[in-house]
């Protein structure tokens, strides 16, 4: 079990907050920590890894990172990172990258297979494809066996189609390594698909925990579909308008009145909901 009760006071420019979390995740949890920018998350992330002070505890199996006035040094925490930044040596080859972490040839040569990276091994980072770097920073965090991983946004910079292959790969290292993850993202699908608890902070308070279903999937009355998304732009045909919107990596087009209109600016977040009865997926 993993225990948190952490208080951290943040100072923004227009505001100052408390950053309060009170939690209890099973150990081989993947905790999924959405929210807008600026309301903790990474902030959260720098007080587990032992990067920020904070007030309260922090309890990793029957180990104390965190208590009174006790704070474990952050290179004694067994935790493993994974950023957008990859955070890679230049001057060594990946296996370098990898066993600078953890001098073992073996469990390195097995991870570098699970993630198709065998062949890449003596190659430097400065000739890899993004994805394959953080793949690199993938392994490098795996490798130690680590009870933690934290990752901020790791897969963001990538394109839909590479991203969607790590976090496959994520899932088999997860599977095999039995690790807490605990990862920020703005991506539903991606907490969808790879959590099975979501934490949700606005303002440093948490607003929604629970499992990805029941705060991912919300619709209201009859609605049978409803996606969030931006409003690009109105355009009117005819006697009628349509709303651009972009919804992940799709932009959709939804007829709307003049009534409707007259309450959406461009740059809105909006929700297109339908009360269709038979939808199709194709």
């Amino acid at each position: 079990m993993i225990k948190i009760d952490i208080n951290k006071e943040i100072y923004a420019p227009n505001m100052n907050m408390s950053l309060n979390i009170k939690l209890n995740i099973k150990q081989d949890s993947f905790l999924a920590i959405s929210g807008e920018s600026g309301s903790g998350k990474t902030t959260f992330l720098r007080i587990l890894a032992g990067l920020e002070k904070a007030k309260g505890e922090i309890i990793v199996g029957d180990e104390v990172w965190l208590k009174d006035k006790f704070s474990l040094p952050a290179q004694k925490r067994d935790i493993g990172f994974v950023f957008q930044d990859y955070a890679l040596f230049p001057n060594m080859t990946v296996m370098q990258n990898i066993l600078f972490i953890k001098n073992d040839k073996t469990l390195a040569n097995h991870l570098l297979k699970i993630t198709k990276l065998d062949e890449y091994k003596e190659r430097y980072p400065h000739t890899l494809s993004g994805g394959q770097q953080q793949r690199v920073a993938l392994v490098r965090a795996f490798i130690n066996k680590p009870k933690l991983i934290l990752m901020d946004e790791p897969l963001s910079a990538l394109d839909p189609v590479m991203r969607n292959k790590l976090q496959q790969e994520i899932i088999s290292l997860k599977k095999e390594f039995q690790t807490t993850i605990f990862m920020v993202s703005h991506d539903p699908s991606e907490i969808y698909k790879l959590a099975n608890q979501v934490m949700v902070l606005d303002k440093a308070e948490v607003v929604s925990f629970g499992k990805p279903k029941d705060i991912l999937l919300k619709t209201s009355g009859s609605q049978k579909l409803s996606f969030e998304g931006e409003l690009l732009d109105i355009v009117k045909v005819d006697v009628v308008y349509i709303a651009i919107v972009a919804i992940g990596q799709q932009i959709v087009e939804v007829v709307l009145s003049e009534n409707e209109t007259k309450n959406l600016k461009i740059g809105n977040k909006v929700r297109v909901s339908t009360k269709a009865f038979t939808p199709i997926v194709s």
